[in-house]
């Protein structure tokens, strides 16, 4: 069973004091030996020590005796593979999906889900243990919130296409490299995102339409999206390209609304190249709605191709509620929503505030903001484009001072500019949400020097990974 270390004591915290091996043989790669899994990496990789050298074994569970055999050599780290189980967690279960353990996005699945949201408990510690802000080992980590039911819960397919042996693959890449894998069914996929995914693959197929090609940058499909809005049911779809050529699309067009009626938008976005990035800088409607209704907390929002909503729809609107117990706005309040995307935190938060005003990099998600702002009769929010360091001094500088902030931001965490306008700033209610407990405990060093942490919520956005989102509520010193 995982066990979670008391976040009160900061004996707990500490690592094993291992120095570096010495006098010994060196290990190489394909070298096998038997090890026994201490805890879990805040990537729910399993940790033991070989000769005082700490390693990485994916799969490997706490208190598991396993045959490691070793993949990669570091100067300070090992990695390895299980080789085999000698003595197995009872807390290991039967991975549901095939390739869990191959490709990404399964990380946990070996693992009993109530010890799962004890790690991701464990993980937001452990990143706190490292970068110390604070009274860090004083701080309330609230047990991770998770799902009654932990699987099927992704709102959006995002696969590539590729020809591989002769065949179509849509699925996901093995870990570490670009083979992709057909993946006819994902656990954790919305079950009809994968009938449209599956159904569009065959259509592909059928019409003999090029897909692409890494090796000669040549083919036309390079990802096939599919989005569904819980509340109404409607599917948007994208069509990545390679050009703006899309061969038999007209076929491929009746083909997809004579066999999935429930598909109400369907968009082509053009990525050029060899580019790493899975989207383009220009997508056009091809046939239906330009976007997809989806409803939280009571709030309806309109959801543009690349327009952000978390992948979590039941778990979402969780997260909304706890944002705004924390807040504990009122209507004296002037709220910032910073990282507002298409404004879905400002907008649940507006009845409770006095008014909200949101930004965001991204010009659609602006207009999409503005237009969902409209769609709630939201009269008190309004959203604008630029980054929060940029506007939010510009506000103050002309009379208008936020009482307080929300922030959401991506994985990379805060911008340091903008913590430094957060510590200039000083809004007396300030709540983050971070979906990335490393950037979150860095940020944390600063903002400590003007805020105390209340405590940290972790939810359970992601079962089956190790990735978490946490809530921290803040008090201004």
């Amino acid at each position: 069973m995982y066990k979670q270390p008391s976040h009160r004591d900061p004996k707990n915290f500490k690592r094993p004091n291992r120095a570096p091996a010495t006098n010994s043989e060196p290990v190489t790669i394909g070298q096998r030996f038997p090890l026994t899994i201490k805890r879990l990496g805040i990537n729910g990789e399993g940790i033991g020590y070989y000769k005082r050298k700490i390693t990485f074994i994916p799969g490997a569970l706490p208190e598991e005796v396993v045959i490691a055999e070793v993949t990669e050599v570091h100067p300070k780290f090992l990695s390895a593979k299980i080789h085999k189980i000698r003595t197995a967690s009872p807390s290991r279960v039967t991975p549901v999906d095939e390739f869990a353990g191959v490709v990404g996005g399964f990380d946990l699945e070996h693992l009993q889900y109530a010890e799962q949201l004890r790690f991701k408990t464990d993980v937001i510690a452990q990143a706190l243990e490292k970068f110390k802000p604070a009274s860090y080992t004083h701080y309330d980590l609230r047990p991770t919130i998770g799902m009654a039911n932990p699987t099927a819960y992704r709102n959006k397919a995002q696969f590539p296409i590729r020809l591989v042996d002769g065949r179509l693959a849509v699925g996901m890449y093995k870990l570490g490299s670009h083979d992709l894998v057909d993946l006819p069914t994902v656990s954790t996929q919305h079950p009809t995102t994968m009938k449209v995914i599956r159904t569009i693959r065959a259509l592909i197929e059928e019409l003999n339409i090029p897909v692409y090609d890494e090796t000669t940058n040549a083919g036309i499909i390079k990802t096939i999206i599919a989005r569904i809005a819980e509340a109404t049911g409607e599917v948007q779809v994208t069509l990545v390209t390679n050009s703006k050529k899309l061969p038999n699309k007209g076929p491929l067009l009746a083909g997809i609304m004579a066999k999935l009626p429930m598909v109400t938008s369907i968009s082509q976005n053009i990525n050029s190249g060899k580019s790493a990035l899975i989207w383009g800088s220009e997508t056009f409607l091809l046939a239906g709605k330009p976007f997809i209704t989806e409803t939280i907390n009571g709030k309806q929002f309109q959801l543009s191709p690349r327009a952000f909503l978390q992948l979590n729809p039941a778990q979402t609107g969780r997260l909304y509620q706890e944002a705004i117990t924390a807040l504990a706005l009122t209507k004296a309040d002037k709220l910032v929503d910073a990282y507002s995307g298409v404004g879905t935190l400002g907008i649940s938060l507006a009845h409770k505030a006095g008014e909200v005003r949101g930004m965001d990099t991204i010009a659609e998600s602006i207009d999409d903001a503005n237009a969902n702002a409209r769609l709630n009769g939201v009269k008190n929010a309004q959203y604008f484009v630029g980054a929060a360091e940029d506007l939010i001094p510009q506000w103050v500088y002309n009379g208008w001072r936020p009482d307080a902030l929300i922030v959401d931001p991506p994985r990379t965490g805060l911008d340091e500019a903008l913590r430094d306008t957060i510590l200039a700033v000083k809004p007396e209610k300030f709540v983050y949400i971070s979906c990335n407990p490393s950037t979150l405990a860095r940020d944390l060093v600063d903002l400590t020097d003007v805020y105390t942490v209340d405590y940290i919520q972790s939810i359970d956005m992601f079962p089956q990974t190790a990735r978490v989102e946490a809530i921290v509520k803040f008090t201004r010193r």
